[in-house]
């Protein structure tokens, strides 16, 4: 007798020898993306929303609360339009790529995705730790703690659609609860916002983004599995920007409550306040075990990027390994230089997204991209993407290091450019990287016209 399996409770095939069900709607998507919106840490990162520079000369709140509107919804449009393809093919993020740059030549951003998004996975599984020792104290060690968030993680990467449909009934419905809470617990006790400008608003703006886009590597991996490409879209942008929103926000509060040293120098010092409001270690801890959907995304992700590189294995002999290997990393990792990290993410999938829209969308060539395992390499396309990348780091802020930041200032010396403040990194290199990806696409249709 053959088993009939309800398409509601369909889950990802095991290589990618298999077509994707489309079970997710606008909810599920929208559900699932305003969690991934909301993070522990996120509400430190406040910090660097209100004095991106970290010098002297803060954003007023009117500009700290703009900045995160602008940045959000440009963040989140990329990440939308990153989706959709994933959506209309059925296809993961990096196997996309075989139709950007080649099968091969793909193989590039799928490591350098392997890498982000190990550290992004193992960093979770840091900040759920620290957010129970907030709670709790001492009493169960920090190592204790990694390994039951990692455990939880492989969990759900196993059963991925399963984890999105439980995230939509009911983990959303405890994680509004717990914002709206807090929003006003914080901001009874927060002490008024005073002086600053508008002199850093492009930072941070840029910083809004970067907090955005480092979720465009793995975007197709969850839209694939979308009803629709604008169900993909609408749930992106719509849950994500209001919980990211929201989450910055809150945030603000919470480190003038905590003290903006002490939030520099020990991020999880922003735990402290939200721990501290009435029935606080209730709700702080809903978050903490809400924070699981975050490494899980992450570690998922990873295997399906690694089934880029090997498509027949089987993706829960990754997430089980990839679970191993996110422990072992969680438990050495260093976060002193996130924000950095962050620039860097921001500086290679931004122009890159810039060249795939553009040859997706403007030039048409989505309809007949190859992501076939023997897709020949378009290796004109690295072009755009390396031109898109250094436009970033020209426009950037100066970054927080120093041999880095050396590098680009001797660049902008020798072409004589002046960085302005009002200038925007992300929006610079998605406009370099497309308008070249598009001076590219109609060069090249103008050579095949006349042969």
């Amino acid at each position: 007798m053959t088993h009939v399996v309800d398409p509601k409770h369909a889950e990802v095939p095991l290589t990618l020898d298999q077509a994707p069900p489309r079970t997710l709607g606008v909810l599920d998507q929208g559900a699932f993306w305003a969690n991934l919106g909301v993070s522990l840490l996120g509400f430190s990162f406040a910090l660097f929303l209100i004095n991106p520079l970290l010098d002297d000369n803060p954003l007023t709140m009117t500009a700290a609360v703009t900045a995160t509107v602008v940045g959000s919804l440009i963040g989140t449009a990329m990440v939308g339009l990153a989706a959709i393809p994933g959506a209309q093919t059925g296809q993961p993020a990096m196997v996309l790529l075989r139709g950007l740059f080649g099968a091969r030549l793909s193989y590039v951003p799928t490591v350098l995705n392997i890498i982000q998004m190990l550290g992004w996975g193992a960093f979770e599984l840091w900040v759920i730790a620290m957010g129970a020792q907030a709670i709790v104290g001492d009493a169960v060690p920090y190592a204790v703690w990694v390994i039951v968030a990692g455990v939880i993680t492989t969990g759900l990467t196993i059963y991925p659609l399963g984890a999105i449909r439980l995230i939509r009934r009911i983990v959303t419905i405890g994680v509004i609860v717990s914002t709206v809470w807090f929003a006003v617990a914080l901001l009874q006790r927060a002490p008024a916002p005073t002086g600053g400008s508008w002199d850093a608003f492009a930072p941070a703006v840029d910083f809004v983004i970067a907090l955005s886009v480092s979720w465009v590597p793995l975007a197709a991996d969850f839209a694939r599995h979308s009803r629709s490409s604008s169900a993909a879209f609408t749930g992106v942008v719509g849950g994500y920007t209001i919980a990211q929103v929201a989450c910055l926000a809150i945030g603000v509060y919470a480190v003038a409550i905590a003290g903006h040293d002490a939030v520099l120098n020990d991020p999880t010092a922003v735990f402290g306040p939200f721990v501290a409001a009435p029935l606080g270690a209730l709700f702080f801890g809903i978050l903490v075990l809400r924070e699981t959907d975050q490494s899980f995304a992450n570690v998922y992700s990873t295997a399906m990027s690694l089934q880029n590189l090997m498509p027949r294995v089987d993706r829960r002999v990754f997430s089980v390994a990839l679970g191993v290997v996110t422990i072992g990393v969680a438990l050495l990792v260093d976060v002193n230089s996130y924000s950095a990290f962050l620039s860097i993410i921001g500086a290679v999938f931004v122009p890159m997204l810039g060249v795939l829209v553009v040859d997706y969308f403007l030039l048409g060539s989505g309809r007949t991209w190859n992501t076939g395992e023997r897709a020949p390499s378009r290796w004109i396309m690295t072009v755009p993407w390396a031109l898109g990348f250094c436009a970033w780091w020209l426009l950037a802020a100066p970054s927080t290091i120093p041999w880095w930041a050396a590098i680009w200032d001797g660049a902008r010396a020798a072409l004589g450019f002046t960085r302005q403040p009002w200038m925007s990194a992300a929006l610079g290199a998605f406009l370099v990287a497309g308008l070249v990806t598009l001076l590219v696409g109609l060069l090249g249709g103008a050579v095949r016209r006349r042969r």
